[in-house]
Formats: structure tokens, C-alpha cells, sequence
């Protein structure tokens, strides 16, 4: 039976829902204009009711994994198998090769994502049918979107490599941590390569950043999944969604807001994971409106309605949240609703506390 409305669900609700939200704090604690500014009382309420725990920083892409209790995840393989079309990852060493362009600034290269400029289909496409032609020896390119490419190498090569969400935005001189391994010299190859290439002549005529180099990370062959705790995962993320899939269970597209997936998991049982990563991209590109904007969405859509009548429907809830902070997560059980001496957090405070090295 589905319900019109979270006020019409059923007394005895039996589902547990883990939310992931990378970046929920602004890592720049002393910007108050942007941490200050969005009235967030559901997520400040949440924040000052739900038992808190803080555990050492990892990535995005690292938290994802953990809630399938994977360690060291290869992430090439398992985003490709998420991405939905094109070549299916097999038992060849992949790896995620997404195309990058690196800046100098102060004296240090500073990397830029496709998140962050303009790269149209055709062009990513003219690109990969060269280095498959110039490169052939090494592997074979596959472009699954215009800002996310992949490497299938003819012999596996270990090479290690952060992913790309704690990269982007940020220098990577003193970043890579095996600076005389194969594919670092042979990358090098690449960028002179690419500098020449008409793809990127065109762009910078038209003053639009070059595709001058490729970030390699997450190699590997696809893992075997253990079926994870969760009995569904919600998410547009193609690295949950092959996750998911490895893991054999539902790989959902995100619910538009609490209702929609309370609606639609109204006749389910157990553990529901939804991945809310649109804080994501604003903080990686130091767009302090564009994360306010995102947030408030989050507010209304997600935090507001926890924090009140909906929220109770639920047997139990999390929050985890991979930031420069830590990787925060707080737990609100049906005890934690009822501590009315507890207080909300305005969210700049717990920011400069978590700063400054402070318990939350």
C-alpha cells in the first residue's frame, strides 16, 4: 500500500535510513558569511539531539565503500559497473582516467576537474579516439560521460592515487604517492601529447581550459561484494549505484525528499542507505553560494522533516558525512527525540569547535 502523505504512514515503521552527505559543513570555518547564513534549524536540531561521533578524515568515494564494508575499494571497476551503458568491467585492471586541467598558481599546480569547466560529449570523444590511437600499447580509453573516462589497461600496473573528490580544486605537487611508478612517467607523455591535440587548440582560442592531463585512480579489477547490511541504496552516483550492484542488492534512483522515499519504502523493512551528494561539488569549488543554495534545498527537503513528525516514523536514523573536518556521523534513535534539555547547534559554532580540535 503506498501513502499519500508522511502523515498517513503506519504507527510501527521498521525502517532504518543511513544518510550520506559529503561536505555538510563548510570546510572553511571562519567564513561565516557562508556558514552563517542558511537558516538550517532541522539539521542544527538534529546536530544538537543525536549522539555524535567524529573518526579520522577519508573521501568521499572511501565512505561510500565502507558502508559495504570495503577497504582499499578498486573504484574504476565498480563506477564503471554503475555507470549503466557501455563496456561492462571484466577481469582487466581498470582505471578511472578522468580528464583534468592543471593550472599554475603561487607555484603550485593546482587541478581542475571537468566538474569545474565546460567539456562537451564530441570533444571527450575526439580525445579518447586519439590516445587510443597514439597509446594503444598501454590499454584502451572508454569515455562514459564527458567528465569521466576510463582506462583498461592490457597489464595490470599498481599505481596509487587519491580520488579525484579530494583532489579536485586542489594542488597535487607532493600528491601522488608513487611519483616513479610506470604510469606517472607515462602520463607525462600524455600531457605533452595533449598539449598539441586540435581538441584543446580549439578551446584555448576560445579561451576555455585544455584537457592537459588525465588523474588515474581507483585501479583495480572488480571485487567480490559481500551483500551489505543495507536492503536498498538510493542514489544518481554511478559509484553507489555499482556498489549496489556488486553488492546484489536495489540500486534506487534518489528519492526526491523524505516523503518521496518514505512513500516508496513504506512496505519495507531494515536498513535504507540514501546518498545525498549535491554539498559535493559547491565545496570542492569553493562556491560558498552555491553550497548555501544546496544546503537550504537539503533543509527543506531532508532535515526539517527528520527533525519533526515524519522523522519519528523511522526506527532509527543516521547521518554520516565524509569532511575536512573528519568523517562526522551522528546516530537519533527514538530516546535522543525526547532529550529536551538538549540543544540545537548553529552549525558555524560547531564548525569552529570541530576546527579548533573541540568535542562536538
Amino acid at each position: 500500500m503506498v501513502h499519500s502523505s508522511a502523515d498517513s504512514y503506519p504507527e510501527r515503521f521498521h525502517v532504518r535510513l543511513t544518510l550520506l552527505v559529503p561536505e555538510l559543513i563548510w570546510p572553511e570555518p571562519n567564513d561565516q558569511s557562508t556558514l552563517g547564513k542558511p537558516a538550517l534549524p532541522g539539521l542544527e536540531w538534529l546536530a544538537g539531539h543525536a549522539a555524535f561521533e567524529n573518526r579520522p578524515r577519508q573521501s568521499f568515494e572511501a565512505a561510500l565503500a565502507a558502508q559495504f564494508d570495503l577497504e582499499d575499494a578498486p573504484f574504476a571497476p565498480l563506477r564503471l559497473l554503475g555507470e549503466g551503458h557501455g563496456p561492462k568491467p571484466d577481469e582487466a585492471h581498470w582505471l578511472c582516467a578522468d580528464p583534468v586541467h592543471l593550472r599554475f598558481h603561487h607555484e603550485r599546480i593546482i587541478l581542475a576537474d571537468a566538474g569545474a569547466f565546460d567539456l562537451e560529449t564530441e570533444e571527450a570523444e575526439a580525445i579518447v579516439a586519439s590516445l587510443n590511437s597514439e597509446f594503444g600499447d598501454i590499454g584502451r580509453f572508454h569515455v562514459a560521460t564527458a567528465r569521466r573516462w576510463y582506462l583498461r589497461l592490457d597489464s595490470a600496473v599498481a599505481h596509487q592515487a587519491e580520488p579525484i573528490s579530494k583532489m579536485a580544486g586542489r594542488r597535487i605537487d607532493g600528491e601522488l604517492k608513487d611519483t616513479n611508478g610506470p604510469l606517472t612517467r607515462w602520463l607525462n607523455e600524455v600531457q605533452m601529447y595533449l598539449h598539441g591535440h586540435p581538441v584543446n587548440e580549439h578551446r584555448q582560442a576560445a579561451g576555455k581550459p585544455a584537457v592537459n592531463s588525465l588523474w588515474l585512480w581507483g585501479g583495480g579489477s572488480l571485487p567480490a561484494v559481500e551483500k551489505p547490511a543495507c536492503a536498498a541504496l538510493w542514489s544518481d552516483n554511478p559509484l553507489a549505484a555499482g556498489l549496489a550492484m556488486a553488492g546484489g542488492i536495489a540500486a534506487q534512483p534518489c528519492p526526491a525528499n523524505l516523503a518521496d522515499f518514505l512513500d516508496k519504502a513504506a512496505e519495507s523493512r531494515g536498513n535504507h542507505l540514501v546518498v545525498l551528494d549535491t554539498l559535493l561539488s559547491p565545496a570542492l569549488y569553493e562556491d560558498g553560494p552555491g553550497w548555501r543554495t544546496a544546503a537550504q534545498k537539503l533543509e527543506a527537503d531532508w532535515f526539517a522533516p527528520l527533525s519533526g513528525g515524519p522523522g519519528r516514523r523511522l526506527a532509527e536514523l543516521s547521518i554520516v558525512a565524509p569532511t575536512v573536518y573528519g568523517q562526522l556521523s551522528w546516530t537519533l534513535g527514538g530516546k535522543e527525540r525526547w532529550k529536551f534539555w538538549r540543544k540545537s547547534r548553529p552549525l558555524a559554532a560547531l564548525a569552529l569547535d570541530l576546527a579548533e580540535g573541540n568535542p562536538a
